[in-house]
């Protein structure tokens, strides 16, 4: 069987939740014997580093893409394809039609990119299996409007396309939707009730987390030995709220004066980043506040830093799953989230970990003093969320559950096509 995985955006530089997914499942569905080629817009520079989807046995194929709008500086155009990916690409299409034996077309990207996809699929008549990676009904007002802002600075002249291609009908010709988030497949089942849903958590590799890094991430950022840990990873981006996290910070700083925040990920927002670097310097938080840069997926500075964190922070103002709280459990480390839809699907209070409210603060700096006061408690949170890891989030069993439902869909269409004859 040969999938064809098309996505908006792939730089391993700017490693984020979506590409770790898509990697998990690729490296699960290699297991399962089961090759994928993934299509992903070409890159300015290629990057010195090996590249991670390669590594797990996938063909990368890189295509034209760009952003078809007028108006729009450079810049500003390099933020919108490093946090949400290209808009349109005339290479893609004859790409896709050139490539030989694709049983499944699996787009991992809606809008004019996505349906590309959907129009080579019924050319071929292969299925087409669309992911919802950041959120698509289930996703608050505000971030929808952060995301759409930059897009409507400028003359979006690929429209025309759009309509062309039927880009906004996409889902209704999808032979299946899938998302990580139960609420989200809930709000997508009562919106297409004749539509093929299917939840699909991501997966984590346990055994990579379970070998001891720490002398490494301790070798590389020495000045984190013997600190109390608090540790957020994801790409610096508004939408991951890590400016919420640093007005929190002197107060947390006085109480518990040994403790050291650390936010690991890319930049992928730059006016955004510089605000970060700036505020950190205001509150003279320089020595309490590092920040590491984009860490490749399996590295093992990552991993070391999850397996010395006190606690893991994710204080995102939208987050559909929340991967980084199985990494962390996988690792051994407590969790503390914002109360968004992803995580209140994995983070049971008083059993696993603890939940906050971004508007009221009180309750993050409770389960702080709750997880730095209480060893025991912490330790007992952290082995839970081991557990349901280990028994639910196993990288080769969702896969497996991914290349059923490619095989359910390939034997429908079949039995449509001998049907019509």
């Amino acid at each position: 069987m040969r999938v064809a995985h098309l996505l908006r955006k792939y730089n391993p530089a700017e490693w984020g939740g979506t590409e770790t997914a898509i990697h998990r499942l690729a490296e699960g569905l290699h297991r399962q014997q089961v090759e994928s080629v993934i299509y992903a817009p070409k890159l300015a520079r290629e990057p010195n580093a090996p590249d991670p989807l390669r590594s797990a046995g996938c063909e990368v194929k890189r295509f034209k893409a760009f952003v078809p709008i007028w108006g729009m500086p450079e810049a500003q155009k390099r933020e919108l394809i490093s946090v949400g990916g290209n808009l349109m690409s005339f290479d893609l299409m004859a790409a896709l039609l050139r490539q030989k034996q694709i049983s499944v077309v699996h787009a991992h990207a809606l809008g004019r990119i996505g349906a590309i996809g959907w129009r080579v699929a019924q050319w071929r008549n292969a299925p087409l299996v669309v992911t919802i990676h950041g959120g698509l009904l289930d996703l608050p007002q505000n971030v929808r409007a952060s995301i759409q802002q930059p897009i409507n600075k400028g003359f979006d002249w690929g429209k025309i396309f759009g309509l062309l291609l039927r880009s906004r009908e996409m889902l209704d010709g999808a032979d299946a939707i899938v998302t990580c988030n139960p609420r989200e497949a809930a709000l997508l089942q009562e919106k297409f009730p004749n539509k093929r849903i299917q939840v699909q958590p991501h997966g984590v590799a346990l055994s990579i987390y379970q070998k001891d890094c720490r002398e490494t991430a301790l070798k590389i950022f020495p000045q984190l030995k013997g600190r109390e840990i608090l540790l957020c990873v994801g790409r610096i981006d508004t939408v991951k709220n890590q400016a919420w996290l640093i007005e929190q910070m002197p107060a947390i700083f006085q109480k518990h004066p040994n403790a050291i925040l650390v936010l690991a990920g890319a930049c992928t927002e730059e006016k955004y980043g510089k605000r970060i670097e700036r505020r950190i310097a205001e509150l003279d938080l320089s020595e309490r506040v590092l920040l590491t840069g984009g860490l490749p997926p399996g590295d093992p500075r990552l991993i070391g830093l999850f397996q010395l964190a006190a606690l893991v922070v994710l204080p995102s103002l939208s987050e559909t799953f929340g991967l980084v709280l199985l990494e962390a459990w996988a690792a051994g480390a407590a969790v503390a989230s914002s109360r968004t839809s992803g995580a209140t699907a994995l983070i049971k209070e008083g059993e696993n970990g603890w939940l906050f409210d971004l508007e009221k603060p009180a309750e993050f700096h409770s389960a702080i003093s709750q997880c730095l006061g209480n060893a025991p408690m912490r330790k007992q949170f952290a082995a839970s969320g081991g557990e349901l890891v280990a028994s639910q989030y196993n990288t080769f069993t969702l896969a497996g559950r991914m290349k059923h439902l490619y095989e359910d869909l390939i034997q429908e269409k079949h039995a449509l096509r001998h049907s019509a004859r």
